[in-house]
């Protein structure tokens, strides 16, 4: 039998696209702009990958949806910011996923010169964390 770890599992989404309204000017509120995401979610799909069925993994359908959701209806200066928000929201919001990297894209951004995009890019993950009350010396009552 082949087994993959599940720390090598991976979902990929790419080109996302929807409009919204980011940027340092007033133009880019009131105008907005075309965005675009790349994603990649880290989970393990491995019961997923046995059963066929849906709840074994993450519903990229729905990270999708709620992805287009909070960028739209939050508004933020900076696409730093923008995606740090976005991806914290995204570990709360759906438990399976054990971290992810975002690139968020605005093809569209003010930039007085001819350019393909303008992206930011971020990692985060959850860690595990340890914490041991009590002591291991002296008197322990």
């Amino acid at each position: 039998m082949i087994m993959s770890h599940p720390q090598n599992m991976y979902i990929h989404l790419k080109g996302l696209k929807f409009y919204a309204y980011h940027g340092v000017f007033d133009q880019e509120h009131r105008v907005g702009a075309e965005y675009s995401v790349d994603l990649r979610l880290k989970t393990d799909f491995s019961q997923a990958a046995e059963t066929d069925e849906l709840e074994g993994t993450v519903n990229y359908g729905e990270v999708c949806l709620f992805l287009e959701s909070f960028l739209k209806e939050h508004t933020y200066k900076l696409l730093e910011k923008a995606v740090t928000e976005t991806m914290q929201a995204v570990l709360v919001q759906f438990p399976a996923v054990n971290g992810l990297e975002l690139e968020l894209s605005k093809p569209q951004a003010p930039i007085p010169l001819s350019f393909e995009t303008v992206s930011v890019t971020r990692s985060l993950f959850w860690h595990k964390v340890y914490l041991g009350i009590g002591s291991n010396l002296g008197d322990k009552k």
